[in-house]
């Protein structure tokens, strides 16, 4: 199930008042100590999800009658909403002692990919993981990174938008494990408790982190919990705009800087599909898996640009992963390897492929057709076509990085 990719409302009111919402497809970390409101803002979640008629799953450690409790106090009627299968309640337990023993990351990769046969069984829209904690302390925090993508990617790729909750870091260990999660991770939502003089919890501050899109950036508010509403806060986002505006109209010419004069550090495009290379390669294998069992077949198309295109000044590496980017369908990735641009398309039909390489040509930044003819000059496109003698990402990607750079020009 593949959908389009947007915001949606996630019943926590600061977020969509701040961000508009979460991505669908996203997913995103909670991060708090006890009591601070967690499950709470995971109900609100799932509560939002139901009204926009999502079935959901909610993995817990708690009792469902203790759970059920939770719900009600911000007026959820957790049951009725079981009883119509609109809400799949997933009793988890922390892992014992004799289980981890012997390999604990093993043990603990199998019960994140088993993640997945849970959600490919109930098909959701969106999942609460309340929580993740004991599930996520490797030996080998490499091998957490590369289960934790796998896991996300491909339940991403289902339409689910994921909801992780994670006890607040106490240790430099478990403070790395949080910060490798949220790297891998669409957002972070971080919840700090406030205590009064008596050690009485009165609310805190929250704290939502953008990592991938939400360009607004990162806020901070406090907030309180108050019975019947859940976590609430108040965001007044309408007089900051104009507040920033105002100051600009005053402004005189001379001070504008010509964009060449600004030192940039390297670009960011805050979309989902550019991936590291070995990001990429896990996301091929996954790939790679799936059409060996269901024969889905998939294509990968090397987008390489002559040095010389750089040298005459016509087009830089950046230009064309521009031009790609906009070009491409939301479910297709991308990696850069050298001068090299491969995409992903998921899609088996030779004429997306077709498409896409309009789409490409259509967005070079041209000014007319003679301008466009001396570019696309030193584009080349090699599309490889995954097929049954392929057993691993290293072939595709040695087949795809060979010298072949003439196979076609865009």
């Amino acid at each position: 199930m593949r959908k389009k990719i947007q915001l949606i409302p996630s019943g926590i009111s600061f977020v969509d008042e701040a961000w508009g919402g979460l991505y669908n497809c996203g997913t995103y970390l909670l991060v708090g100590p006890h009591k601070s409101g967690r499950t709470l803002l995971g109900l609100q979640f799932i509560q939002e999800a139901i009204n926009q008629q999502n079935v959901c799953i909610y993995f817990t450690n708690m009792r469902p009658k203790d759970l059920m409790i939770h719900a009600a106090s911000i007026n959820f009627d957790l049951q009725h909403h079981m009883d119509q299968n609109r809400v799949i309640l997933i009793r988890i337990n922390a892992p014992k002692e004799k289980d981890v023993e012997e390999d604990p990351d093993k043990y603990l990769s199998a019960y994140l990919q088993e993640i997945i046969a849970i959600v490919e069984q109930y098909q959701p829209g969106k999942i609460v993981f309340d929580e993740l904690t004991p599930f996520v302390n490797f030996n080998d925090v490499n091998k957490l990174e590369e289960v934790y993508l796998q896991t996300c990617e491909v339940i991403e790729n289902l339409g689910v938008t994921s909801l992780f909750i994670l006890s607040e870091p106490v240790s430099p260990q478990s403070r790395d494990i949080v910060d490798l999660l949220q790297k891998n991770s669409t957002g972070l939502i971080q919840l700090k408790k406030k205590e009064n003089s008596e050690g009485l919890f009165y609310g805190g501050s929250l704290i939502i982190t953008p990592n991938i899109g939400h360009t607004e950036g990162q806020f901070k508010i406090d907030y309180s919990i108050q019975p019947k509403k859940g976590v609430v806060s108040e965001f007044i986002s309408s007089t900051q705009p104009s507040d920033k505006l105002k100051p600009q109209k005053k402004k005189r010419e001379t001070h504008y800087k010509a964009l060449s004069e600004i030192e940039t550090h390297g670009e960011n495009f805050p979309v989902i599909n550019f991936y590291n290379e070995k990001e990429f390669r896990l996301l091929l294998n996954n790939q790679l898996a799936y059409f060996k069992s269901t024969g889905q077949v998939f294509t990968l198309c090397s987008i390489f640009l002559d040095d010389i295109a750089g040298e005459k000044g016509l087009l830089t590496l950046n230009q064309l992963k521009n031009a790609v980017r906009l070009s491409i369908d939301k479910k297709d990735k991308i990696t850069v390897v050298d001068n090299r641009i491969i995409v992903l398309v998921v899609d088996e039909d030779q004429k997306v492929v077709n498409s896409l390489l309009a789409r490409i040509k259509s967005n070079l930044p041209v000014e007319n057709s003679e301008q466009l003819i001396k570019i696309i000059q030193h584009i080349s496109v090699y599309t490889l076509q995954v097929d049954e003698n392929m057993d691993s990402a290293d072939d595709l990607l040695k087949k795809i990085l060979s010298d072949r750079v003439n196979d076609k020009t865009v």
